[in-house]
């Protein structure tokens, strides 16, 4: 079953900015599939197209593809994982975002360098916490995992690892709360209280995005 979510950054996220995404989800037991479309106007005005399928067992990633597009220039990006963990990064694209003096850094990244990475995080985006929470029950269960991720900032489409720790801090009836910290050797750098609806999806993003609820008619 196919839901529509949307989340807005509500002009608050970490830096200030502004952006908005909207993403078709199909979640399962295992794992999910989403395509989305996030807008953004920093650091230029842009609009982000992507196809996550995270199916393989244990909402690990296959494949991720993203296209950023602007005025006058488009990037691609796609990311595969096969079955024996090995990562395989492609890039494409048209002409070159205008910024003055400085210059986006270029799409794509080392792919040995995401091994051992079994998601992808999608920048500005709160739909791609979701795999490793699913993974370990920790938006219900207590506990505490850490990963390393492939990162994709936005929208340069520029590709790192990224390790991240996610620990259970509490359950309610329809919510859980899970702590993510981003790691540098064992201290975290950056550190957000993620709630999330009884789905598994996130809810709240303080300061970078919140689920938008229908109303009830």
């Amino acid at each position: 079953m196919q839901r529509a979510l949307i989340w807005t950054g509500e002009g608050v996220d970490q830096d200030g900015d502004w952006h908005v995404e909207l993403a078709t989800v199909e979640l399962s037991d295992s794992g999910l599939r989403a395509s989305g479309t996030q807008l953004g106007a920093v650091p230029l005005p842009y609009r982000l197209d992507y196809r996550l399928d995270a199916t393989a067992d244990g909402f690990v990633t296959r494949g991720l593809q993203v296209e950023a597009t602007g005025a006058g220039w488009t990037r691609r990006l796609r990311l595969e994982r096969d079955e024996s963990g090995e990562w395989a990064v492609e890039v494409g694209g048209e002409g070159a975002p205008e910024l003055g003096a400085e210059e986006l850094p270029a799409p794509g990244g080392d792919a040995q360098a995401l091994d051992g990475a079994l998601d992808c995080d999608l920048g500005l985006s709160p739909l791609t916490n979701a795999m490793p929470v699913h993974r370990h029950s920790l938006h219900t269960e207590p506990g505490a995992a850490e990963f390393t991720m492939a990162w994709v900032s936005v929208p340069d489409l520029a590709v790192r690892p990224s390790s991240q720790r996610y620990t259970h801090v509490s359950r309610a009836a329809e919510s859980g709360v899970v702590r993510f910290e981003e790691l540098e050797g064992d201290d975290a750098s950056f550190t957000s209280d993620l709630e999330f609806a009884a789905d598994g999806l996130v809810r709240l993003y303080p300061k970078l995005a919140r689920r938008i609820e229908p109303a009830n008619t």
